[in-house]
């Protein structure tokens, strides 16, 4: 799967689905302090699937109705990289076919898909 790892998200997560054969774009790594709209423009021209702890992307698609290729918002409360790594690929392992084009809000303990 191809993804952007915003770059709030870090770069241990983008690394991480690098590991796993993933088609990674880290902001963290090759764009530092863009804004969100050029990280959403970026995703959405090269097919990715964002990933990303910023609330703000939710205002982008739903109240701005920006396109995307699919939005995964991590809300967690522990926001270390090895939680967000082991929710990522909970999600990963239970979710992979249902991620495109979708707005997915993910915690610790429950999977949101909300239509956009």
């Amino acid at each position: 799967m191809k993804f952007l790892v915003d770059e709030c998200t870090g770069p241990a997560v983008a690394r991480w689905l690098e590991e796993q054969g993933h088609d990674v774009f880290s902001v963290y790594d090759w764009a530092r302090g863009i804004d969100d709209d050029r990280v959403i423009e970026i995703a959405q021209v090269e097919g990715r699937i964002l990933i990303t702890n910023d609330r703000g992307f939710g205002e982008k698609v739903f109240r701005e109705r920006r396109p995307h290729h699919g939005v995964v918002f991590l809300r967690l409360a522990n926001e270390r990289a090895a939680n967000k790594i082991r929710v990522l690929g909970q999600l990963l392992d239970q979710h992979s076919s249902a991620l495109a084009n979708r707005f997915v809000a993910v915690t610790e303990t429950r999977v949101r898909f909300a239509s956009s």
